[in-house]
């Protein structure tokens, strides 16, 4: 193979035309019943706490309870409209030499790695992710010191079949 450093027209380069993948539903719904569930938690320790069972409060604090219930409502809100909306942003593509990974919402990210400069990968599931069958596939590149990107919400199946992928291609050459 001959040596070349030819000048690349950048309106020939996109990943604008990359063909991406969406991850599994069931990702959304797990975190967004999440999301009610610690809602639900902390609007009872506070109704709790409300109550005057524990502690009584001035009435001139009256107001702060409601300031307090309406805060934890928005936030909750707020996540849940998040996570409805930034969903249809992550989403991944697998080419023959690199992998690549996009999200964010208001801030777009897309993370492109070579499969050979992949150290090594990792499937993570926890428990609910275990029931929901699903995995989050992490990356690390060569020379970084904590994983470089990660691919959450993959059927767990797919997860495997793309870790089982790298690992046969990352030690390809380019010139086989």
């Amino acid at each position: 193979m001959e040596y070349s450093n030819q000048t690349i027209n950048l309106d020939d380069v996109s990943v604008e035309s990359l063909p991406l993948k969406g991850i599994s539903t069931r990702y959304r719904t797990i975190h967004i019943s999440l999301t009610v569930l610690v809602t639900i938690i902390i609007l009872a320790v506070f109704a709790f706490l409300d109550s005057g069972i524990v502690i009584t409060r001035p009435e001139w604090m009256e107001f702060l309870g409601a300031a307090i219930y309406g805060l934890v409502l928005f936030f909750a809100l707020w996540n849940i409209l998040y996570i409805v909306f930034s969903f249809q942003f992550i989403q991944y593509a697998v080419r023959e030499q690199d992998l690549h990974f996009q999200s964010g919402l208001f801030f777009r990210k897309l993370v492109s790695q070579p499969i050979l400069r992949i150290q090594h990968i990792e499937l993570n599931r926890g428990p609910i992710e275990r029931k929901a069958n699903l995995a989050t596939l992490q990356v690390f590149s060569a020379g970084g010191v904590s994983h470089t990107f990660e691919i959450p919400g993959l059927d767990y199946e797919e997860a495997v079949a793309l870790r089982k992928f790298i690992i046969d291609h990352k030690d390809l050459s380019l010139d086989e």
